[in-house]
């Protein structure tokens, strides 16, 4: 895109630099001004010798009028190919800079996949599979630990957790023998 402006004319740029894309836009967006000033130039030009045709035929010099009226015509040409140059440079200058839109657009995109590429790397599939059973482990314990709270056990488990109940509490409370000999007496 650095040289894709060729060489218009009056565009100035330095022998082995290629100009910047925003450079040659301006060069190209110059070139069309130029171009719509020698236009208007054109059109006066041409209102101007319409005039002095018809003056010319008036004082009966139709010699000097049809060479004034080629010559018109002539411009009129130019005209035509002034329009086609200021329509393909036009057309240029929407081409580049929907061209940077584009390359902004890349630019963005490279980078966005360069930043989810890191986060991959950080984080591998075996790493998310491993959590993901991790959470859900965690998530069926917590289910049951709430159905055990809500009340939700079968007559089975309730016996279940009651016999094992008085199994603890049985070894919690071994109570030592009585003795079977009198008690001594106290001494005063």
């Amino acid at each position: 895109l650095g040289g894709c402006t060729g060489r218009l004319r009056g565009a100035r740029s330095r022998p082995g630099r290629d100009p910047s894309p925003a450079v040659s836009l301006q060069q190209l967006k110059q070139q069309r001004d130029k171009l719509k000033q020698y236009q208007k130039r054109i059109n006066l030009s041409l209102e101007r010798e319409r005039a002095l045709a018809r003056q010319l035929l008036k004082e009966g010099k139709k010699e000097k009028a049809m060479l004034l009226l080629k010559k018109k015509r002539y411009q009129e040409q130019l005209l035509d190919k002034t329009d086609n140059q200021i329509s393909n440079l036009e057309r240029m200058v929407q081409d580049i800079e929907f061209t940077q839109i584009e390359m902004k657009v890349i630019e963005g995109l490279k980078i966005g996949n360069e930043c989810l590429n890191k986060m991959h790397q950080v984080m591998s599939i075996e790493e998310v599979e491993r959590i993901i059973g991790e959470t859900q482990d965690a998530v069926e314990y917590q289910r049951q630990i709430d159905e055990i709270l809500a009340g939700s056990l079968t007559e089975e488990d309730e016996d279940a957790i009651l016999e094992e109940l008085n199994i603890i509490t049985q070894e919690q409370m071994e109570l030592p023998e009585v003795p079977s000999e009198p008690l001594p007496e106290e001494v005063p």
